[in-house]
This record gives structure tokens, sequence and C-alpha cells, in this order.
């Protein structure tokens, strides 16, 4: 029997493993499952928000950090609505702190039968700390591209890991095993490969490119067109890769095929919209659609990895 072809009671092939596996249960409380929604979704969209503050040459609307302005912690009457789309942006940075201390704390408590969760939600922690710090950095070097970039880069990671908590939540605390062929899961992560580079240089893209978050700052150095066809054509590979991905799945219905569908479904919305804000001058709003697109897919990417693998049947 192909490791394609497994199966044992308390399990589902394409699914999630039920939740009814006796001792190993150990499921999360309703409560700590909905904070880790919470945690999840705000950290999308801190990254809407982050995108507002530099689409509309919102950095500096608040010059200092952590005040916004000398002397106030919130905007001043002399300073303009960018001011209120920055601090609206450094406001939501707060629950979205909490909701991490919460599913870290509350993981906490079960960390002995769900160490996997614990690790998980304290390497968000650890990082949504590290971007308040960053976050702070970025102002005090008024938008340094690179830091700019790091700071971007880090909030993709987070969605990321949060996105692989979720997933973990809903399974049972066991020992996993390869349910796909491994030329399969080597071909997966070659597409992982893939979207990690397509992510990094549609990073360094976008840092070359007109929206630099305040009008007094200009990028300099790097040709944004023609990073903007090299950001592409690891892109389309990924897209080609996301296919035949799509084609063997179906072929054999493997665990993976429900959100490689959904992969390709969100890859293929954020290759039309590249291609679109590329053609088009690089409109404000379809850019920072394509930056939150790319949240949702390298989320998706996540879960397509995560599901070659179950909790062994016990």
């Amino acid at each position: 029997m192909s490791a394609a072809t497994k199966s044992g009671p308390g399990s589902s092939q394409n699914g999630i493993a039920k939740q009814s596996d006796g001792p190993l249960a150990h499921r999360p409380t309703q409560l700590l499952r909905v904070f880790a929604w919470i945690s999840f979704v705000l950290n999308v969209v801190i990254i809407g928000t982050g995108g507002a503050v530099r689409l509309t040459g919102s950095g500096l609307g608040c010059p200092n950090w952590p005040l916004c302005a000398p002397g106030s912690l919130i905007p001043t009457e002399e300073l303009t609505y960018h001011s209120l789309i920055e601090f609206g942006n450094r406001t939501l940075s707060g629950p979205l702190l909490v909701f991490a201390l919460l599913v870290f704390l509350l993981s906490l408590r079960i960390r002995e039968q769900r160490r996997d969760l614990f690790t998980i939600s304290a390497v968000v922690l650890g990082l949504v700390l590290l971007q308040a710090v960053i976050g702070g950095v970025v102002v005090w070097m008024h938008l340094n591209a690179n830091l700019v970039s790091v700071h971007y880069a880090i909030s993709l990671a987070i969605v990321c890991i949060t996105a692989a908590y979720l997933a973990r939540m809903y399974e049972v605390a066991a020992p996993r095993e390869l349910v796909v062929p491994k030329s399969f899961m080597i071909l997966t992560h070659v597409t992982t490969v893939a979207m990690a580079i397509t992510v990094i240089f549609g990073v360094i893209t976008t840092g070359s490119g007109p929206h630099s978050g305040d009008a007094t700052i200009q990028r300099d150095g790097v040709d944004a067109t023609l990073m903007s066809h090299i950001h592409a054509w690891p892109g389309y590979a990924a897209l080609a890769l996301t296919l035949v991905l799509l084609v063997l799945a179906a072929k054999d219905k493997l665990r993976p095929l429900r959100w490689i569908i959904a992969l390709l479904a969100v890859l293929i919305l954020q290759i039309v919209l590249g291609v679109y804000q590329a053609r088009n001058g690089l409109p404000a709003l379809v850019v920072g659609a394509h930056m939150i697109l790319a949240t949702l897919t390298t989320a998706a990417m996540t879960l397509v990895v995560l599901r070659l693998k179950r909790p062994v049947a016990q």
C-alpha cells in the first residue's frame, strides 16, 4: 500500500484529522480557537493598513516613535490626515500584540499535551514584539527601504506561522506520517522555494518603486521596471508547478488537494493583479490588493505543505 493511500480510524484523507482519538485529542479550548483566529486575521489586516500607510505617503505621518508627535502619543491638530493613517496602523499593533499574548498564555496551559502549539505561539509572540521594535526603527531611519522590506517580510512570515497554528490546532496531538508520494513532497517543496523567491523579488520590486511611504523619500539604485520582470519569472514558475501539483493531487485524491485548489485560485488572481499594475503605472489601490493577496498566497502555500502529513492514527 502506498503512502498516498494509507488510512486509519479517526483520520481523514483529504480533510483534518478528527478530534475523537481518545487521550491524544487534547483539544484546545473554544476560547483559544477564537483568539487564534483573531490573531491570524489581525496579522493579515495590519499588512493591509501598513500598505495603506505606504501607498498614501503616510509613513512619516507620525514623525516620532513611540510618540506620534513631540510630547503627544496621538496626532496633534498641526498634523495632517497622514498622521491619522499612520496612527491607525500603530493602534492596530496593540490588539495584535494582546491576542498574540493571549494565544501564548492559553497555549502555555496545555504545553505538556500540545507542545507544538506552545512553540508556534511563542514564535509568533516573539516576532510580533520584534516587529514593534523594527517599526520604530523604520521611523527613526526615515523609512529606510531595506528596513521597510524586512518589516513586510516578517509580517508575511507571521501570517504563515499563525496559519500553521490554526491548521495544527484542529488536529490531534500525535506523531505525523507522510501521506503523499515522496516525489509529490519534493515537488511541493520546490514550489515553496519558487514562491519564496517570488515574494523576495516582489519586496525588492516594491521597494524600488514609487510608493516609498512619504513624498520626500525617493528610491534609487534599482531599476523598478527590470525588477518587475525578474519578479514575474519565479511567479510564473510557481504557477506552473502549482498546476502540476493540482493534476497529481486530483489524480490520486491526495490530502493537500483542497488547499492546492485554493492556492491556485489566489495565485492566478495575484498574477493578474501583478500584470495589471505593472502595465498601468502601479495604481496604489491595486498595489495594496497585491500586497494583501501575497499574504493569502503564502498562507495557502503553508497549509499545502502541512497537508503533506497527518497525525498517525492510534
